[in-house]
Protein backbone atom coordinates (compact mmCIF):
# COMPACT_ATOMS: atom_id res chain seq x y z
CA UNK A 1 0.00 0.00 0.00
CA UNK A 2 1.35 3.48 -0.85
CA UNK A 3 2.75 5.96 1.94
CA UNK A 4 -0.47 8.17 3.28
CA UNK A 5 -0.10 11.09 5.58
CA UNK A 6 -1.65 10.80 9.12
CA UNK A 7 -4.49 12.03 9.85
CA UNK A 8 -3.08 15.15 11.66
CA UNK A 9 -0.92 15.61 8.54
CA UNK A 10 -4.06 15.56 6.32
CA UNK A 11 -6.10 17.87 8.02
CA UNK A 12 -3.38 20.27 7.46
CA UNK A 13 -3.49 19.58 3.52
CA UNK A 14 -6.97 19.84 3.66
CA UNK A 15 -6.96 23.22 4.73
CA UNK A 16 -4.19 24.28 2.55
CA UNK A 17 -5.73 22.68 -0.43
CA UNK A 18 -9.15 24.27 0.42
CA UNK A 19 -7.34 27.59 0.46
CA UNK A 20 -5.94 26.77 -3.27
CA UNK A 21 -9.30 25.84 -4.36
CA UNK A 22 -10.73 29.59 -2.83
CA UNK A 23 -7.82 31.09 -5.14
CA UNK A 24 -8.67 28.99 -8.57
CA UNK A 25 -12.50 29.91 -7.71
CA UNK A 26 -12.14 33.24 -7.00
CA UNK A 27 -9.35 34.53 -9.75
CA UNK A 28 -11.92 32.27 -12.19
CA UNK A 29 -15.39 33.96 -11.20
CA UNK A 30 -14.89 37.19 -9.66
CA UNK A 31 -16.59 40.11 -11.10
CA UNK A 32 -13.26 40.44 -13.75
CA UNK A 33 -15.04 37.25 -15.53
CA UNK A 34 -18.54 39.84 -15.82
CA UNK A 35 -16.35 42.24 -17.15
CA UNK A 36 -14.99 40.32 -19.60
CA UNK A 37 -18.20 38.89 -20.99
CA UNK A 38 -19.54 42.58 -20.65
CA UNK A 39 -16.17 43.96 -23.02
CA UNK A 40 -17.38 41.30 -25.36
CA UNK A 41 -20.91 42.19 -25.70
CA UNK A 42 -22.77 40.75 -22.63
CA UNK A 43 -25.95 41.89 -21.85
CA UNK A 44 -28.53 40.87 -18.65
CA UNK A 45 -29.45 37.60 -20.16
CA UNK A 46 -25.85 36.71 -20.66
CA UNK A 47 -24.96 37.66 -16.98
CA UNK A 48 -28.09 35.93 -15.77
CA UNK A 49 -27.28 32.35 -17.25
CA UNK A 50 -23.44 33.01 -16.37
CA UNK A 51 -25.02 33.31 -12.82
CA UNK A 52 -27.01 30.34 -13.10
CA UNK A 53 -24.93 27.78 -14.11
CA UNK A 54 -23.48 27.12 -10.80
CA UNK A 55 -26.96 25.66 -9.74
CA UNK A 56 -28.45 24.59 -13.00
CA UNK A 57 -25.58 22.15 -13.39
CA UNK A 58 -25.78 20.80 -10.32
CA UNK A 59 -27.65 17.82 -10.92
CA UNK A 60 -24.51 16.26 -11.94
CA UNK A 61 -24.21 15.50 -8.29
CA UNK A 62 -27.39 12.89 -8.93
CA UNK A 63 -25.22 11.32 -11.50
CA UNK A 64 -21.62 11.15 -8.86
CA UNK A 65 -24.35 9.50 -6.70
CA UNK A 66 -25.35 7.52 -8.07
CA UNK A 67 -22.16 5.73 -9.85
CA UNK A 68 -20.36 6.14 -6.43
CA UNK A 69 -22.44 3.28 -5.17
CA UNK A 70 -20.70 0.86 -7.97
CA UNK A 71 -17.60 2.38 -6.91
CA UNK A 72 -14.70 0.78 -4.86
CA UNK A 73 -13.00 4.14 -4.46
CA UNK A 74 -13.31 7.17 -5.55
CA UNK A 75 -9.93 8.92 -5.88
CA UNK A 76 -9.10 8.04 -9.17
CA UNK A 77 -12.42 8.96 -11.06
CA UNK A 78 -12.20 12.29 -8.64
CA UNK A 79 -8.61 13.35 -9.37
CA UNK A 80 -9.28 12.67 -13.36
CA UNK A 81 -12.25 14.65 -13.63
CA UNK A 82 -11.34 17.84 -10.78
CA UNK A 83 -7.69 18.39 -13.17
CA UNK A 84 -9.66 18.77 -16.30
CA UNK A 85 -12.05 21.22 -14.65
CA UNK A 86 -9.46 23.16 -13.35
CA UNK A 87 -7.98 23.44 -16.77
CA UNK A 88 -11.70 24.24 -18.51
CA UNK A 89 -11.20 28.26 -18.68
CA UNK A 90 -7.57 28.09 -20.01
CA UNK A 91 -9.10 28.11 -23.73
CA UNK A 92 -11.86 31.04 -22.98
CA UNK A 93 -8.49 33.21 -21.91
CA UNK A 94 -6.07 32.38 -24.58
CA UNK A 95 -8.68 31.80 -27.32
CA UNK A 96 -9.03 35.88 -28.34
CA UNK A 97 -4.89 36.32 -28.26
CA UNK A 98 -4.80 33.66 -30.54
CA UNK A 99 -7.97 33.99 -32.69
CA UNK A 100 -8.49 37.79 -33.33
CA UNK A 101 -10.91 37.39 -36.12
CA UNK A 102 -14.00 35.78 -33.81
CA UNK A 103 -16.57 38.21 -32.39
CA UNK A 104 -17.01 39.34 -29.36
CA UNK A 105 -20.32 37.35 -28.78
CA UNK A 106 -18.85 34.68 -30.18
CA UNK A 107 -16.31 34.47 -27.18
CA UNK A 108 -19.31 35.32 -24.59
CA UNK A 109 -20.94 32.33 -25.52
CA UNK A 110 -17.92 29.83 -25.40
CA UNK A 111 -17.14 31.64 -22.04
CA UNK A 112 -20.90 30.59 -20.95
CA UNK A 113 -19.96 27.30 -22.01
CA UNK A 114 -16.82 26.72 -20.51
CA UNK A 115 -18.74 27.94 -17.33
CA UNK A 116 -21.21 25.29 -18.20
CA UNK A 117 -18.72 22.39 -18.79
CA UNK A 118 -16.83 23.60 -15.53
CA UNK A 119 -19.50 23.67 -12.68
CA UNK A 120 -20.53 20.26 -14.04
CA UNK A 121 -17.60 18.93 -13.67
CA UNK A 122 -17.34 20.73 -10.31
CA UNK A 123 -21.22 19.37 -8.98
CA UNK A 124 -19.88 15.52 -10.05
CA UNK A 125 -17.15 16.24 -7.88
CA UNK A 126 -18.03 17.52 -5.32
CA UNK A 127 -20.10 14.71 -3.96
CA UNK A 128 -17.48 12.50 -3.93
CA UNK A 129 -15.17 14.37 -2.02
CA UNK A 130 -17.53 15.24 0.80
CA UNK A 131 -18.64 11.42 1.30
CA UNK A 132 -14.56 10.91 1.56
CA UNK A 133 -13.93 13.59 3.35
CA UNK A 134 -17.46 12.72 5.74
CA UNK A 135 -16.11 8.97 5.65
CA UNK A 136 -12.38 9.53 6.63
CA UNK A 137 -12.80 13.18 9.33
CA UNK A 138 -13.58 12.08 12.88
CA UNK A 139 -16.87 13.27 13.83
CA UNK A 140 -16.03 14.26 16.88
CA UNK A 141 -15.14 18.36 16.46
CA UNK A 142 -15.91 18.04 12.81
CA UNK A 143 -17.68 21.92 12.61
CA UNK A 144 -14.64 23.15 14.40
CA UNK A 145 -12.12 21.58 11.41
CA UNK A 146 -14.81 22.70 9.08
CA UNK A 147 -14.87 26.79 10.34
CA UNK A 148 -11.08 26.59 10.87
CA UNK A 149 -10.72 25.47 7.33
CA UNK A 150 -13.58 27.88 6.16
CA UNK A 151 -11.28 30.52 8.20
CA UNK A 152 -8.59 30.43 6.14
CA UNK A 153 -10.68 29.89 3.07
CA UNK A 154 -12.06 33.40 3.36
CA UNK A 155 -8.80 34.41 3.93
CA UNK A 156 -7.31 33.35 0.82
CA UNK A 157 -10.15 34.64 -0.95
CA UNK A 158 -9.81 38.21 0.49
CA UNK A 159 -6.20 37.92 -0.43
CA UNK A 160 -6.63 36.85 -3.80
CA UNK A 161 -9.64 39.57 -4.94
CA UNK A 162 -7.27 42.18 -3.63
CA UNK A 163 -4.40 40.96 -5.53
CA UNK A 164 -6.94 41.21 -8.21
CA UNK A 165 -8.18 44.55 -7.73
CA UNK A 166 -4.68 46.06 -7.21
CA UNK A 167 -3.61 44.49 -10.29
CA UNK A 168 -7.15 46.48 -12.34
CA UNK A 169 -6.53 49.41 -10.72
CA UNK A 170 -2.69 49.93 -10.79
CA UNK A 171 -1.72 47.73 -14.40
CA UNK A 172 -3.33 50.15 -16.56
CA UNK A 173 -4.22 47.05 -18.38
CA UNK A 174 -7.61 46.08 -20.34
CA UNK A 175 -9.66 43.41 -19.11
CA UNK A 176 -8.28 40.70 -21.89
CA UNK A 177 -4.55 40.58 -20.46
CA UNK A 178 -5.85 40.75 -17.23
CA UNK A 179 -8.58 37.95 -17.57
CA UNK A 180 -5.91 36.19 -19.07
CA UNK A 181 -3.37 36.10 -16.39
CA UNK A 182 -6.23 35.73 -13.78
CA UNK A 183 -7.17 32.31 -15.27
CA UNK A 184 -3.84 31.75 -15.70
CA UNK A 185 -2.74 31.89 -11.94
CA UNK A 186 -6.00 30.42 -10.77
CA UNK A 187 -5.61 27.01 -12.86
CA UNK A 188 -2.35 26.39 -11.81
CA UNK A 189 -3.23 27.02 -8.02
CA UNK A 190 -6.01 24.85 -8.77
CA UNK A 191 -4.41 22.06 -10.15
CA UNK A 192 -2.12 21.50 -7.11
CA UNK A 193 -5.36 22.00 -4.68
CA UNK A 194 -6.13 18.59 -6.63
CA UNK A 195 -2.84 16.94 -6.65
CA UNK A 196 -2.19 17.50 -3.08
CA UNK A 197 -4.47 14.99 -2.68
CA UNK A 198 -2.48 12.24 -3.44
CA UNK A 199 -1.40 11.22 -0.22
CA UNK A 200 -4.72 11.94 1.89
CA UNK A 201 -6.11 8.06 2.96
CA UNK A 202 -9.57 7.11 1.46
CA UNK A 203 -12.12 4.45 3.29
CA UNK A 204 -13.55 2.14 0.85
CA UNK A 205 -16.96 3.24 -0.23
CA UNK A 206 -20.13 1.73 1.95
CA UNK A 207 -22.28 1.05 -0.73
CA UNK A 208 -26.08 0.61 -0.43
CA UNK A 209 -27.09 -3.01 -0.13
CA UNK A 210 -29.15 -3.26 -3.55
CA UNK A 211 -28.63 -0.45 -5.43
CA UNK A 212 -31.69 0.15 -7.05
CA UNK A 213 -32.02 3.42 -9.14
CA UNK A 214 -35.46 4.33 -7.00
CA UNK A 215 -33.92 3.23 -3.53
CA UNK A 216 -30.79 5.22 -4.07
CA UNK A 217 -32.82 8.13 -4.79
CA UNK A 218 -35.60 8.23 -2.68
CA UNK A 219 -33.46 7.30 0.53
CA UNK A 220 -32.76 10.95 1.56
CA UNK A 221 -36.39 12.31 1.23
CA UNK A 222 -37.75 9.15 3.36
CA UNK A 223 -35.79 10.99 6.02
CA UNK A 224 -37.43 13.66 8.02
CA UNK A 225 -34.22 15.39 8.94
CA UNK A 226 -32.95 15.75 5.34
CA UNK A 227 -36.71 16.32 4.11
CA UNK A 228 -36.72 19.75 6.17
CA UNK A 229 -33.26 20.84 5.39
CA UNK A 230 -33.93 20.47 1.24
CA UNK A 231 -37.01 22.71 1.68
CA UNK A 232 -35.11 25.32 3.29
CA UNK A 233 -32.34 24.51 0.60
CA UNK A 234 -34.03 24.75 -2.07
CA UNK A 235 -36.21 27.86 -0.53
CA UNK A 236 -33.37 29.83 -0.07
CA UNK A 237 -31.62 29.60 -2.86
CA UNK A 238 -35.09 30.55 -5.00
CA UNK A 239 -34.90 33.79 -2.79
CA UNK A 240 -31.32 34.25 -2.82
CA UNK A 241 -30.97 33.90 -6.80
CA UNK A 242 -33.51 36.18 -7.85
CA UNK A 243 -31.30 39.12 -7.05
CA UNK A 244 -27.30 37.98 -5.99
CA UNK A 245 -26.23 36.70 -9.65
CA UNK A 246 -26.78 40.78 -10.38
CA UNK A 247 -24.65 42.32 -7.89
CA UNK A 248 -21.82 42.75 -9.82
CA UNK A 249 -23.20 43.91 -12.56
CA UNK A 250 -25.30 46.69 -10.62
CA UNK A 251 -21.98 48.01 -9.25
CA UNK A 252 -20.77 48.13 -12.68
CA UNK A 253 -23.32 49.53 -14.57
CA UNK A 254 -25.84 51.31 -11.90
CA UNK A 255 -23.68 52.59 -9.31
CA UNK A 256 -20.57 53.59 -11.87
CA UNK A 257 -17.57 51.46 -9.52
CA UNK A 258 -14.63 50.47 -12.02
CA UNK A 259 -13.71 46.74 -11.82
CA UNK A 260 -10.76 47.77 -9.68
CA UNK A 261 -12.95 48.54 -6.62
CA UNK A 262 -15.83 46.17 -7.16
CA UNK A 263 -13.01 43.35 -6.81
CA UNK A 264 -11.32 45.84 -3.42
CA UNK A 265 -15.24 45.46 -2.29
CA UNK A 266 -15.54 42.07 -2.98
CA UNK A 267 -12.30 41.66 -0.86
CA UNK A 268 -12.76 43.68 1.79
CA UNK A 269 -16.14 40.92 1.93
CA UNK A 270 -14.29 37.93 2.87
CA UNK A 271 -12.66 39.72 5.67
CA UNK A 272 -15.93 39.81 7.23
CA UNK A 273 -16.24 35.84 7.08
CA UNK A 274 -13.03 34.95 8.07
CA UNK A 275 -12.78 36.79 10.92
CA UNK A 276 -15.23 34.68 12.90
CA UNK A 277 -15.70 31.72 11.13
CA UNK A 278 -13.78 29.85 12.95
CA UNK A 279 -15.54 30.92 16.43
CA UNK A 280 -18.75 29.92 14.35
CA UNK A 281 -17.69 26.46 13.59
CA UNK A 282 -17.66 25.95 17.56
CA UNK A 283 -20.68 27.19 17.92
CA UNK A 284 -22.12 25.08 15.28
CA UNK A 285 -20.38 22.13 17.20
CA UNK A 286 -21.94 23.23 20.84
CA UNK A 287 -25.37 24.22 19.74
CA UNK A 288 -26.27 23.03 16.52
CA UNK A 289 -26.96 23.37 13.30
CA UNK A 290 -30.41 24.78 12.88
CA UNK A 291 -30.25 27.74 15.32
CA UNK A 292 -26.89 29.18 13.12
CA UNK A 293 -29.28 28.45 10.19
CA UNK A 294 -32.28 30.75 11.40
CA UNK A 295 -29.62 33.89 12.80
CA UNK A 296 -28.01 33.53 9.84
CA UNK A 297 -31.00 33.69 7.25
CA UNK A 298 -32.91 36.05 9.72
CA UNK A 299 -29.94 38.95 8.80
CA UNK A 300 -29.28 38.01 5.08
CA UNK A 301 -31.42 40.61 4.29
CA UNK A 302 -29.18 43.61 4.88
CA UNK A 303 -27.51 43.65 1.69
CA UNK A 304 -30.76 43.36 -0.12
CA UNK A 305 -31.48 46.53 1.87
CA UNK A 306 -28.46 48.49 1.28
CA UNK A 307 -28.40 48.16 -2.76
CA UNK A 308 -31.81 49.27 -2.10
CA UNK A 309 -30.76 52.65 -0.62
CA UNK A 310 -27.15 53.07 -2.22
CA UNK A 311 -27.01 56.30 -4.34
CA UNK A 312 -24.99 56.15 -7.84
CA UNK A 313 -22.49 57.85 -6.31
CA UNK A 314 -19.37 55.24 -5.98
CA UNK A 315 -17.41 56.74 -3.38
CA UNK A 316 -20.53 56.49 -1.28
CA UNK A 317 -21.63 52.85 -2.01
CA UNK A 318 -18.29 52.10 -0.96
CA UNK A 319 -18.55 53.57 2.58
CA UNK A 320 -21.95 51.95 2.56
CA UNK A 321 -21.45 48.68 1.18
CA UNK A 322 -18.17 47.84 2.49
CA UNK A 323 -19.49 46.66 6.47
CA UNK A 324 -22.43 45.65 4.82
CA UNK A 325 -20.60 43.25 2.16
CA UNK A 326 -18.32 42.46 5.43
CA UNK A 327 -21.71 41.29 7.65
CA UNK A 328 -23.07 39.28 4.73
CA UNK A 329 -19.75 37.08 4.49
CA UNK A 330 -19.95 36.48 7.45
CA UNK A 331 -23.77 35.03 7.36
CA UNK A 332 -22.76 33.20 4.56
CA UNK A 333 -20.00 31.54 6.48
CA UNK A 334 -22.48 30.96 9.16
CA UNK A 335 -24.86 29.11 6.53
CA UNK A 336 -21.79 27.49 4.37
CA UNK A 337 -20.23 26.24 7.86
CA UNK A 338 -23.87 24.72 9.35
CA UNK A 339 -25.04 23.07 5.62
CA UNK A 340 -22.03 20.80 5.18
CA UNK A 341 -21.90 20.25 8.85
CA UNK A 342 -25.81 19.07 9.01
CA UNK A 343 -25.06 17.33 5.67
CA UNK A 344 -22.13 15.36 6.80
CA UNK A 345 -23.10 14.42 10.25
CA UNK A 346 -26.64 13.49 9.19
CA UNK A 347 -26.08 11.31 6.26
CA UNK A 348 -25.57 7.26 6.71
CA UNK A 349 -22.71 6.08 5.66
CA UNK A 350 -24.44 3.73 3.19
CA UNK A 351 -25.77 5.88 0.37
CA UNK A 352 -23.65 9.05 1.67
CA UNK A 353 -23.43 10.98 -1.62
CA UNK A 354 -26.54 10.70 -2.66
CA UNK A 355 -27.81 12.20 0.52
CA UNK A 356 -25.18 15.01 0.01
CA UNK A 357 -26.47 15.36 -3.48
CA UNK A 358 -30.16 15.77 -1.85
CA UNK A 359 -29.05 18.43 0.03
CA UNK A 360 -27.24 20.47 -2.54
CA UNK A 361 -28.57 19.75 -6.05
CA UNK A 362 -32.41 20.05 -6.24
CA UNK A 363 -30.93 23.76 -4.50
CA UNK A 364 -29.14 24.47 -7.11
CA UNK A 365 -31.26 23.54 -9.94
CA UNK A 366 -33.93 26.07 -8.26
CA UNK A 367 -31.28 28.53 -7.86
CA UNK A 368 -30.45 28.40 -11.34
CA UNK A 369 -34.07 28.47 -12.83
CA UNK A 370 -34.78 30.99 -10.96
CA UNK A 371 -31.29 33.16 -12.14
CA UNK A 372 -31.63 32.54 -15.25
CA UNK A 373 -35.87 33.80 -15.41
CA UNK A 374 -34.61 36.72 -12.96
CA UNK A 375 -31.72 37.40 -15.97
CA UNK A 376 -34.60 37.43 -18.59
CA UNK A 377 -36.84 39.60 -16.70
CA UNK A 378 -33.97 42.57 -16.18
CA UNK A 379 -33.15 42.36 -19.70
CA UNK A 380 -36.91 43.16 -20.62
CA UNK A 381 -36.52 46.06 -18.05
CA UNK A 382 -33.78 47.37 -19.83
CA UNK A 383 -34.17 51.61 -20.36
CA UNK A 384 -37.03 51.17 -17.67
CA UNK A 385 -37.16 53.30 -14.44
CA UNK A 386 -38.90 55.48 -11.95
CA UNK A 387 -38.67 57.99 -9.77
CA UNK A 388 -39.84 58.28 -6.61
CA UNK A 389 -38.92 60.41 -3.79
CA UNK A 390 -35.88 62.04 -5.02
CA UNK A 391 -34.88 58.53 -6.35
CA UNK A 392 -34.28 56.53 -9.67
CA UNK A 393 -35.30 52.78 -9.35
CA UNK A 394 -34.72 50.76 -12.16
CA UNK A 395 -34.88 46.78 -12.83
CA UNK A 396 -31.75 45.82 -10.68
CA UNK A 397 -34.26 47.30 -7.69
CA UNK A 398 -37.07 45.14 -8.55
CA UNK A 399 -35.00 42.34 -8.74
CA UNK A 400 -33.53 43.13 -5.18
CA UNK A 401 -36.96 44.21 -3.63
CA UNK A 402 -38.66 40.71 -4.76
CA UNK A 403 -35.00 39.16 -3.05
CA UNK A 404 -35.78 40.87 -0.22
CA UNK A 405 -39.03 39.85 0.58
CA UNK A 406 -38.25 35.89 -0.20
CA UNK A 407 -35.32 36.25 1.86
CA UNK A 408 -37.43 37.17 5.08
CA UNK A 409 -40.09 34.02 3.90
CA UNK A 410 -37.33 31.68 3.94
CA UNK A 411 -36.77 32.12 7.84
CA UNK A 412 -39.53 30.18 8.24
CA UNK A 413 -38.31 27.49 6.09
CA UNK A 414 -34.95 27.26 8.47
CA UNK A 415 -37.13 27.45 12.16
CA UNK A 416 -38.87 24.08 10.65
CA UNK A 417 -35.62 22.44 9.91
CA UNK A 418 -36.03 19.38 12.50
CA UNK A 419 -32.50 18.84 14.13
CA UNK A 420 -33.71 17.52 17.89
CA UNK A 421 -30.67 17.57 19.60
CA UNK A 422 -29.98 21.56 19.44
CA UNK A 423 -30.17 24.21 21.13
CA UNK A 424 -33.12 26.62 20.76
CA UNK A 425 -32.09 29.49 18.73
CA UNK A 426 -33.39 31.97 21.53
CA UNK A 427 -30.80 30.52 23.79
CA UNK A 428 -27.99 30.38 21.30
CA UNK A 429 -28.58 34.23 20.33
CA UNK A 430 -28.21 35.16 24.06
CA UNK A 431 -25.36 33.13 24.16
CA UNK A 432 -23.48 34.70 20.92
CA UNK A 433 -24.31 38.79 22.63
CA UNK A 434 -24.33 38.13 26.30
CA UNK A 435 -27.51 39.86 26.52
CA UNK A 436 -27.94 40.12 30.25
CA UNK A 437 -28.98 43.06 31.99
CA UNK A 438 -25.23 42.98 33.51
CA UNK A 439 -23.61 41.88 30.69
CA UNK A 440 -25.82 44.47 28.12
CA UNK A 441 -23.74 47.51 29.85
CA UNK A 442 -20.55 45.81 28.92
CA UNK A 443 -21.82 44.43 25.03
CA UNK A 444 -18.56 44.26 23.27
CA UNK A 445 -16.49 42.60 26.17
CA UNK A 446 -19.39 40.07 26.35
CA UNK A 447 -19.30 39.74 22.50
CA UNK A 448 -15.33 39.25 22.88
CA UNK A 449 -15.13 36.88 25.64
CA UNK A 450 -18.24 34.81 24.30
CA UNK A 451 -16.10 34.58 20.85
CA UNK A 452 -12.86 33.25 22.65
CA UNK A 453 -14.87 30.62 24.82
CA UNK A 454 -16.75 29.59 21.87
CA UNK A 455 -13.35 28.86 19.67
CA UNK A 456 -11.98 27.04 22.52
CA UNK A 457 -15.05 24.86 22.84
CA UNK A 458 -14.36 24.57 26.51
CA UNK A 459 -17.37 26.46 27.72
CA UNK A 460 -20.07 24.69 29.81
CA UNK A 461 -24.00 24.92 28.12
CA UNK A 462 -26.24 26.94 30.08
CA UNK A 463 -29.32 24.59 29.36
CA UNK A 464 -29.46 20.43 27.86
CA UNK A 465 -30.36 20.99 24.46
CA UNK A 466 -34.04 20.29 24.06
CA UNK A 467 -35.08 16.74 23.27
CA UNK A 468 -38.16 17.52 21.02
CA UNK A 469 -38.31 19.31 17.93
CA UNK A 470 -34.23 22.71 9.31
CA UNK A 471 -27.24 27.62 -1.05
CA UNK A 472 -25.65 32.49 -3.39
CA UNK A 473 -24.44 36.53 -2.52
Amino acid sequence: MPFMWDQPTSQRVIVIAGCLGMAYTQLTMSPATIEFARAHGADGLHIGILGALPTATIFMQFVAAVLVNHLRYRRTIWFTVSILQRLVYVPIALGPWLAKDISGVTWVWALIAATAMNHALLHFCTPLWMSWMGDYLPREGLNRFWGKRHQWMQWTAALSLLGASLLLLNSGWSITPAFTLLIGLGATLGVVDILLFKKVDEPPVTPLPQPTLARVFSAPFNDRRFRSFISYACFWHFAAMVGAPFISLYLLEYVGLSLGWVLMLWAGSWVGGASLSHSLGSVIERFGHRPVLILCTAFKATNMIALLLVPPHPQLALAVLTPVFMIDALLNAGIAIASNGFLLKNSPQENRTMFIAAGTALAGMVGGVTAITAGAALRGMSGWSITWMGGTYAGFHVLFLASLVLRFVSIGLAVRVHEPDSHSTRHVALQLIGATPTRILSFPVGLYRNRKVSSQGTAPSAEQPPQAEIEAA
